[in-house]
């Protein structure tokens, strides 16, 4: 209807308000019960962002048509724009038929720019000229959410569209706002948003949605049974070699801006200059179920048994991407950037003699490094490997896989010797044949 010129094209932009919704109850109409909703909505803070909002957004519109909660609601709001000099009237249910009319013809003919309400204007309301319709009221109804913004798209020639603000509660369960009109989520923040941007913004994250399922279905079948970064350590000839190989920081590198460094069993670190780090790892439990934790050492003072306090959970879910992206926003706040992100220049001059000296312990004299050999940012993730007890996994996996090679050599000898094509040759040092087939 707005494309064919039946009714007036509208803007959308939504507010987010801090009123906390969830202990709101909910009316026999299915909409939040009004006592309890004006006492979560009428307060000083959120009538002050109101009045803020429609200066910033709305005080070049000449007809602006408020929707509140309640009486109370309706006084109080009434009044706050008065106190920041805009000239504001209300009509209630109670306001007598005589002083409404009046207020409405004189809304009508434009003599004051903002009428508030509660309950009265709904539906059959005919003022063509509101070209803006601020929601000051949550609620629950979509019937009622499309009456009040109807309200504005009137015709008028006088106005090229109605600007719809919606005052949004993102804390609230079950709220709808204008966003879900189009098929967005309730607490989608918009500005001056019209309706074919608004369908896009739809079609684009239900895009987005589809995709992200797709990858995440993607990642349990092949990420979860090897995520990238859980090397096999027996594919290495040594231990340095392992250390040394950065292809697997590659894969959180290419999501994330930081040095995020994989350090075996599908872990990956993340270390600023203070000894405190984030590990995102598989979590135990579920296959596919990635978890962000943040390792923070205790105050000299608060030690007892463990210089450590307990790990904070940061974040976990299904996909890895934004357990990632969740980890680097806690990052931001809990390291320095100058150390932890991998655009730093730092990170391509030659390591320093600190470096090499700590890595050097861990290495054969006959392999030992030189400042000139590795980077500084390298060195440091070669550090990071070490520190986090990829030397001692890579140890483990050696012996596993020795044993692993042992346990297949005998059975393939037992079965040689079942079938009767017995091979004569050395045993392992120290066993006897009568070991041999028994084990």
């Amino acid at each position: 209807m707005i494309d064919e010129n039946w009714l007036s094209d509208v803007i959308f932009t939504t507010v987010e308000i801090k009123a906390d919704l969830t202990k709101v109850g909910t009316g026999a109409g299915g909409d939040f019960q009004t006592g309890a909703l004006s006492t979560a909505i009428n307060t000083a803070e959120t009538n002050e962002l109101v009045v803020k909002t429609w200066l910033a957004k709305a005080r070049d519109r000449h007809s602006t048509l408020i929707f509140c909660v309640d009486l109370s609601h309706v006084t109080d709001l009434t009044a706050r724009f008065r106190t920041s000099g805009i000239d504001a009237q209300y009509v209630t249910g109670d306001t007598p038929p005589k002083i409404r009319s009046a207020r409405i013809d004189a809304f009508r003919n434009g003599d004051f720019p903002v009428l508030l309400n509660c309950g009265v204007f709904t539906e059959g309301t005919d003022i063509p000229n509101i070209d803006c319709v601020l929601l000051a009221r949550p609620t629950k109804s979509r019937n009622l959410l499309v009456q009040m913004i109807g309200r504005g798209m009137r015709l008028h020639k006088d106005k090229q569209n109605c600007h719809i603000i919606d005052m949004v509660s993102a804390l609230s369960t079950g709220v709808v706002s204008t966003p879900t009109l189009f098929g967005l989520d309730p607490g989608e923040i918009v500005d001056q948003a019209d309706t074919k941007s608004l369908t896009k913004l739809k079609e684009k994250k239900l895009s987005d949605k589809q995709r992200e399922e797709e990858a995440s279905e993607l990642r349990k079948k092949t990420v979860a049974k090897k995520l990238p970064g859980t090397v096999s350590f027996t594919e290495y000839d040594s231990v340095h070699d392992l250390i040394a190989d950065t292809s697997a920081d590659q894969y959180i590198r290419n999501i994330s801006q930081n040095v995020w460094v994989a350090v075996g069993d599908g872990k990956y670190v993340l270390s600023g200059n203070t000894g405190n780090y984030l590990v995102i790892e598989p979590s135990g439990d579920v296959e596919g179920h990635f978890v962000a934790k943040y390792h923070w050492k205790l105050p000299a003072d608060k030690i007892v048994n463990s210089p450590w306090g307990r790990a904070r959970v940061i974040a976990e879910g299904d996909s890895f991407d934004h357990v990632v992206h969740a980890a680097d926003t806690y990052a931001m706040d809990a390291f320095q950037h100058f150390y932890i992100s991998k655009h730093q220049a730092w990170r391509k001059g030659r390591a320093s003699q600190a470096q090499v000296d700590f890595l050097n312990k861990f290495r054969p004299k006959e392999d030992a490094l030189k400042p000139e050999d590795v980077s500084k940012g390298k060195a440091g993730d070669m550090i990071t490997r070490l520190k986090h007890g990829m030397k001692s996994r890579y140890d483990k996996a050696g012996v596993k896989e020795r044993t692993e090679q042992r346990k297949r050599a005998r059975a393939e000898t037992m079965e040689q010797r079942l079938q009767g094509q017995v091979r004569v040759g050395p045993l392992e040092q120290g066993s006897t044949l009568k070991e041999e087939l028994l084990e």
